[in-house]
C-alpha cells in the first residue's frame, strides 16, 4: 500500500475538476519541492490562455504545493491526473522512494527526491506538459513575446488568459507574472 502525493502549481490547486473524488484533504500550498515553473505553454483547454508548466529552460525556482492522492496504486494516480488534464498518461510525471520515475531531468529528480525524503509519501505525481510557446508563436518565450502574445488575445479568451494569471496561488511567483504585474497586464 502506497501513500501518492500530487503536485500542482496552477489550476489544479483552485479547479481540481474531475480529480476532486480522488484526493483527500486540502492543499498543502507551497509546501511542494520547489521547480522552474512558468507561464510557457498555449493551452487549447484554457482557450490558449499562457499556463503554467514545469520549464526547465528557465533558470528561476518556485514553490510547488501537494494533496493526497486517495490511491495506493501509483499506475491510477498516473491516469486520474492525466484525466484531468487531458493529457496522456506519458505526459505525467512521477517519482517513487526507490527513484523510479518519468520526466526526470536532473535537476526535478535532485529536488523531488529531496522532498520526497522528507515527506510522508511513497510517491509523487505531477503534470510535464512540455513548453510549446515557440511552436505556437514562432517565437521564443520571453517577457516581451509572452505580453505580445497575451494581447492578441481577445473576448473569452483574453477573460481565461487574466483569470488563470490571476488565480494562480501567489507562491507561484514567476518572473513573468511579475512583469505583468509592473506593466498592468493583471
Amino acid at each position: 500500500m502506497s501513500k501518492i502525493a500530487i503536485l500542482g502549481y496552477g489550476s489544479l490547486i483552485w479547479d481540481l475538476d474531475d480529480l476532486a473524488p480522488r484526493v483527500r484533504g486540502n492543499w498543502h500550498v507551497g509546501k511542494g519541492p520547489k521547480m522552474p515553473v512558468e507561464f510557457s505553454r498555449v493551452s487549447p483547454k484554457r482557450k490558449k490562455a499562457l499556463v503554467l508548466i514545469i520549464d526547465e529552460g528557465l533558470s528561476h525556482e518556485c514553490a510547488t504545493s501537494f494533496i493526497a492522492s486517495k490511491r495506493v496504486v501509483l499506475d491510477e494516480a498516473i491516469i486520474d491526473l492525466a484525466a484531468r488534464e487531458r493529457c496522456r498518461p506519458e505526459f505525467i510525471g512521477y517519482l517513487d522512494r526507490a527513484g523510479r520515475g518519468a520526466h526526470l531531468t536532473p535537476f526535478i529528480q535532485n529536488s523531488v527526491s529531496s522532498w520526497l525524503e522528507s515527506a510522508s509519501f511513497d510517491a509523487v505525481v505531477w503534470a510535464a506538459l512540455p513548453a510549446n510557446f515557440e511552436d505556437e508563436t514562432g517565437k521564443i518565450f520571453s517577457h516581451e513575446n509572452g505580453l505580445a502574445y497575451l494581447q492578441t488575445l481577445e473576448g473569452d479568451a483574453l477573460v481565461e488568459a487574466r483569470k488563470y494569471i490571476s488565480n494562480a496561488p501567489e507562491v507561484t511567483d514567476t518572473p513573468f507574472r511579475r512583469f505583468l504585474g509592473e506593466v498592468g497586464f493583471l
